[in-house]
């Protein structure tokens, strides 16, 4: 399964490359595309979980890795909650 790799650029600047396991993730998120935080949120969770579900499907268990990298950007995520400009990047997707 192919893995993907996308930068996010949050609101202060930071960059932050993430992982996906396979390409679902290319469905919901778009290089070079700001999003409001609340509609990146709901994207990336719906891209990583259908990415988890794609490798069950095909190995009979879920991708960790992917729940751990849902988990880093949420937490991420919390810094910026009701920010004014609460808005981030998807700066390149790789894979």
């Amino acid at each position: 399964m192919p893995e993907v790799h996308f930068t996010l650029r949050w609101p202060d600047g930071a960059e932050e490359r993430c992982y996906s396991p396979s390409t679902a993730i290319k469905r919901h998120l778009d290089a070079g595309k700001t999003y409001p935080l609340d509609e990146l949120l709901d994207r990336v969770r719906t891209g990583l979980s259908e990415a988890s579900d794609r490798v069950a499907a095909k190995y009979g268990f879920a991708c960790s890795s992917a729940m751990d990298q849902l988990a880093r950007i949420e937490a991420r995520a919390r810094a910026f909650e009701g920010g004014e400009d609460a808005s981030v990047l998807c700066t390149r997707i790789e894979g």
